[in-house]
């Protein structure tokens, strides 16, 4: 069997995509009242072209509830409003041929009490602190400037609020469907609320939610359980991020807890898993715990328990790392930065280049028609 290239096309799940090279969820702190603007619709439309794009395009992080917010001007996806301004953005994307899918996203201990409802404590699975910074806006003699704080301090959830937050996932996956996404990534990385749950730095429970790993795993597998019932596996995919340490998160034996946790999603019949190799945006340092972490063995237990869905890849790729990882079992590659200043990226790692340098400073914020370092990369002629 020939090993498949970044630009061969691929099935996953229900969808035909042109080719293996995804653009990965970027937080950009451009939705002003947690709304979806037309200059989005333009951003994601520009890199969704089927030839010169990403084969599949997964959206920033998208709260799935008011108090799933945890930086400022993100978009959410929990309210009438803002499902219909997501439908503007995935009618752009499908206009030009490509396919969407919304990353549903609750922050969890990872905010501030001036981002939640009220003022108050964000919620997690245990009342412990993140050591880690959010992003929110603050008033500087009449300009709104974007700064980096400290994370408030949380409350823990308590276990008859947990039915409710699970059924909150599933209204989010079915307006998302209603707002026009092909699917759903589960955003279960990155040290957010999914993650909390997993991993005992953040998880101090005693009840079914917390000890073992077959308990810590409980809400991301029943979170993802309750969404492929309600959209079906072949339109959901989940992140995973084993051994990051974002946002505080910190587990002692990631290699057990992550081929558990794959063992429970394979007859899920998901279309994708996603998973971080490494530093969420920083080095494919594989450790965590005492030993390194094995990622292979990872893919081989997912397989093992009948995981049929395609393995995404991520963190630090380029094109050459790509085929290696395509030859060494991946079936799909996910590009962060790259797609930020590039809207065909994947035409010009075809071409070996050149490639636009991303402007850092215009990463986060901006506002909801600004198109500095976000519209107005352009594409190669």
């Amino acid at each position: 069997m020939n090993t498949p290239s970044l630009f061969d096309p691929v099935q996953v799940g229900a969808w035909s995509l042109p080719n293996r090279s995804v653009m990965a969820p970027l937080t950009r702190n451009r939705a002003p009242g947690q709304v979806p603007t037309p200059l989005m619709a333009t951003y994601y439309a520009q890199r969704a072209h089927p030839e010169h794009g990403a084969g599949l395009i997964i959206t920033e992080a998208t709260p799935i509830c008011p108090e799933g917010h945890g930086y400022a001007d993100t978009p959410g996806l929990h309210n009438d409003e803002q499902e219909r301004a997501w439908k503007a953005v995935t009618d752009a994307v499908h206009a030009v041929g490509g396919h969407i899918v919304v990353q549903l996203w609750h922050v969890g201990r990872v905010s501030h009490t001036s981002l939640q409802p009220g003022g108050q404590a964000p919620v997690a699975p245990s009342a412990v602190r993140a050591n880690a910074k959010t992003y929110i806006f603050t008033d500087d003699n009449g300009q709104k400037v974007g700064t980096f704080v400290e994370t408030s301090e949380p409350r823990a959830l308590r276990l008859d609020e947990i039915s409710g937050l699970i059924d909150t996932y599933r209204q989010a996956a079915r307006r998302a469907i209603n707002a026009g996404f092909d699917g759903v990534e589960i955003h279960g990385a990155n040290g957010y609320l999914l993650d909390q749950f997993l991993r005992r730095g953040s998880n101090h429970r005693t009840d079914a939610y917390g000890g073992s790993i077959e308990n810590r795993a409980r809400l991301l597998l029943e979170v993802t359980q309750a969404v492929v019932d309600e959209i079906g596996g072949d339109r959901v995919g989940v992140r995973l991020s084993p051994v990051t340490a974002a946002n505080d998160a910190q587990d002692d034996a990631p290699q057990a807890l992550f081929e558990h946790v794959v063992r429970g999603l394979a007859p899920m019949s998901l279309a994708y898993l996603h998973v971080v190799e490494g530093q969420t945006g920083g080095p494919r340092d594989h450790q965590q715990g005492p030993h390194p972490f094995d990622y292979k063995a990872l893919l081989q237990a997912y397989r093992n328990t009948g995981g049929q869905g395609a393995w995404m890849v991520n963190n630090g790729y380029d094109a050459e790392l790509a085929q290696t990882a395509l030859s060494s079992g991946a079936d799909l590659v996910a590009f962060g930065k790259g797609f930020i200043a590039n809207p065909d990226l994947t035409r010009r790692l075809r071409l070996g280049g050149p490639f636009n340098p991303p402007d850092r400073s215009t990463f986060y914020g901006g506002g909801r028609d600004n198109e500095k370092g976000y519209t107005d990369y352009p594409a190669l002629a």
